[in-house]
């Protein structure tokens, strides 16, 4: 029987961020009793959030907090009867340079989540995992089947943290999915991301700079992918279940910054910075999404394409263009 969320007490870790914010303004209007955790800050900022209408915020619990910290999850996992787990350091450059805290938070934190979760009883955890877990394609589109492949440090974090939620289903029955999104875009995404960064380049300066401009990338609007994490939650046989989230369509970089640019009726030059460049080794050269599986599943389908869900995104970093910084290189 397909879980409902309508009486339920939903938990969401990570709730502060991009993905997670959307989440948690799609599951406001069904949810029984919605706890948002966000990362402890002295000033008690709530991230994404912010940008949240104050009547959905009204009806939701924020609650500030560490996943590196047991007692702290155990405390806010106790009562739950559903949890999305978002909570994560996503940058891949700064993986580059601070290894160390991505193992804390994404390893660590996931075991200190599900613990809690196996711990209380909870009747459905959505773990997070992310398409950079399969690196470079060695076929396309990619299948749950497709090697995995740790081409960062964040990779070989996530890809930890995705086999600390198979082990927990496999050895104590913990009703735990993992929902892998290809790549996600959209209003709130942070300034690292390559979207916003164009963006706002485009809008302050006089040429567009850029990492590598060959890669291709699956691109789903943030809506989307937030409806995905209640259906994959929501579906009956999800539990013990890997599955991706994509439209299935590939874009190079580049031919996405030249689309951008002539949405926003643009001739500006597009340039590779070499200081933007991955190590040759590190970058992953293309993924194209196959999620026939969520799709058969739950009925999950992307219901935005990509010039909407860019003109939707070209309007949001327009409005709130201060917090992008476009004159840095936002690792």
């Amino acid at each position: 029987m397909a879980l409902e969320l309508s009486n339920k007490k939903v938990l969401v870790t990570g709730g502060g961020g991009f993905i997670g914010s959307h989440l948690v303004e799609t599951l406001a209007p069904m949810c029984g009793q919605l706890t948002a955790m966000i990362k402890y800050n002295s000033r008690n900022h709530w991230g994404d959030l912010e940008s949240l209408d104050s009547e959905i915020l009204q009806g939701i619990e924020v609650v500030a907090g560490d996943v590196q910290d047991p007692f702290f999850v155990d405390h806010i996992v106790k009562d739950k009867d559903v949890v999305f787990h978002l909570a994560a350091l996503i940058p891949i450059p700064y993986s580059y340079i601070a290894p160390q805290s991505y193992l804390r938070t994404n390893v660590e934190g996931t075991l200190n989540v599900m613990m809690a979760c196996r711990a209380h009883g909870v009747s459905k955890v959505v773990h997070t995992s992310t398409s950079e877990t399969y690196g470079s394609a060695l076929y396309t589109p990619i299948d749950e089947k497709h090697p995995l492949q740790a081409q960062s440090p964040y990779a070989a974090s996530k890809i930890a943290a995705d086999k600390i939620a198979e082990s927990f289903y496999l050895s104590f029955d913990l009703p735990v999915a993992t929902i892998r999104p290809f790549n996600t875009f959209g209003p709130r995404q942070s300034a690292r991301a390559v979207i916003p960064t164009i963006i706002s380049q485009a809008l302050t300066r006089d040429r567009v700079q850029l990492g590598s401009l060959t890669p291709v990338r699956d691109l789903t609007f943030v809506k989307d992918t937030a409806q995905a994490f209640v259906q994959v939650a929501c579906a009956d046989g999800s539990a013990g279940r890997v599955l991706n989230a994509g439209n299935g369509k590939g874009i190079t970089i580049g031919a996405l910054a030249q689309l951008i640019l002539e949405l926003m009726g643009s001739d500006k030059p597009i340039e590779a910075d070499p200081q933007r460049v991955r190590p040759d080794k590190s970058e992953v050269v293309e993924l194209i999404c196959q999620s026939r599986a969520l799709t058969e599943i739950s009925g999950w389908k992307p219901q935005h394409d990509l010039e909407a869900g860019l003109r939707q995104t070209i309007a949001y970093v327009q409005r709130d263009l201060a917090r992008y910084k476009p004159e840095l290189y936002n690792v």
